[in-house]
């Protein structure tokens, strides 16, 4: 029996997601978690970590036991060194991934407005700290159509009273606190599709995180497009709505960099999975050297946007 590569044992190792958590530990620490009062986004991002496994575990996204989503996501996040995190980030990120948990429950299910209703009020309530994430929700109907299977006139009107849900407390509280032009305000920033005031503003931190993440959900995609035929067509459709918000977020990143703390934390989410599933399903020698030149690369740019101030400004 051929022995295994390193990178088949680490991806099927059970030892992996602790030493990864470990890591991430070390990192968040090394990034002033305790210095700058960074709690809340260190906690939210071991969270997010355990709830791409609830996600992993309940729709079997990898068809041999494997925690390598988890971990890409711990890693991939750490990289970003919590440079671009925020409270209103976090509760972003973790209202993306509840999506997802939600709306998947919905799978070839007309009448599954209830998992709908819950999923769209993820983004509803994500839309309160991050208003342009309604850029997202035709998209999120095309998902509902083409690959969740899902859509009719139920699911429609639960997505769309699921998306209004949080807003019926907040315009009461508005109304309550006589601050209800400040919620016009809100939504009057939906306007802004474009702006090209700000790609002076970009720094090459961001340029070099942007592009290693979208390489690696690019690789994710090639792979996965060339063996889904050894997937579920169950699987084969989850995976296709994470293709689509891959891209989606890329296009958007590019359009309104002004954007990209909280941009980068939702294509990490959709990289995490689609590369994880690269890591944990290759055998090759070839990949086998790119799984060590990642990982190295990984640590690289963790150092250098921990350590290294930009050059730009």
């Amino acid at each position: 029996m051929a022995s295994k590569r390193r990178q088949e044992r680490i991806a099927t190792s059970r030892l992996t997601l602790p030493i990864t958590v470990v890591y991430g530990i070390v990192i968040a620490l090394a990034a002033g978690t305790i210095q700058q009062g960074l709690w809340v986004q260190a906690a939210s991002l071991f969270i997010a970590t355990e709830m791409i496994a609830i996600l992993n575990n309940r729709y079997s996204l990898i068809r041999v036991y494997s925690r390598m989503l988890s971990c890409t996501y711990l890693l991939l996040s750490a990289m970003v060194c919590f440079r671009t995190s925020s409270t209103d980030g976090t509760i972003v990120t973790l209202c993306t991934i509840a999506f997802y948990l939600f709306l998947f429950q919905a799978y070839q299910n007309r009448y599954g407005a209830a998992s709908i209703f819950y999923a769209f009020t993820m983004i509803g309530i994500a839309s309160i700290f991050f208003v342009k994430i309604l850029y997202f929700v035709p998209f999120l109907w095309i998902a509902l159509i083409g690959f969740i299977l899902a859509f009719s006139l139920r699911t429609f009107v639960a997505s769309i009273l699921g998306l209004l849900f949080p807003y019926w407390f907040v315009t009461g509280y508005a109304v309550y606190t006589n601050s209800l032009p400040k919620l016009w305000t809100h939504f009057s920033d939906l306007a802004v599709l474009y702006d090209f005031s700000y790609y002076h503003q970009v720094t090459e931190h961001q340029i070099v995180t942007f592009s290693f993440i979208a390489i690696l959900g690019l690789a994710g995609i090639i792979h996965f497009l060339r063996n889904s035929y050894k997937d579920k067509i169950k699987t084969r459709m989850f995976y296709e709505t994470f293709i689509m918000m891959q891209v989606v977020t890329m296009i958007f990143i590019v359009l309104q960099p002004q954007l990209y703390g909280f941009l980068i934390h939702i294509m990490i989410i959709t990289t995490a999975i689609l590369f994880g599933h690269f890591l944990a399903l290759t055998r090759t020698w070839f990949t086998n050297i790119a799984f060590h030149v990642v990982i190295v690369l990984i640590l690289l740019l963790t150092a250098y946007n921990l350590w290294i101030p930009s050059l730009l400004f």
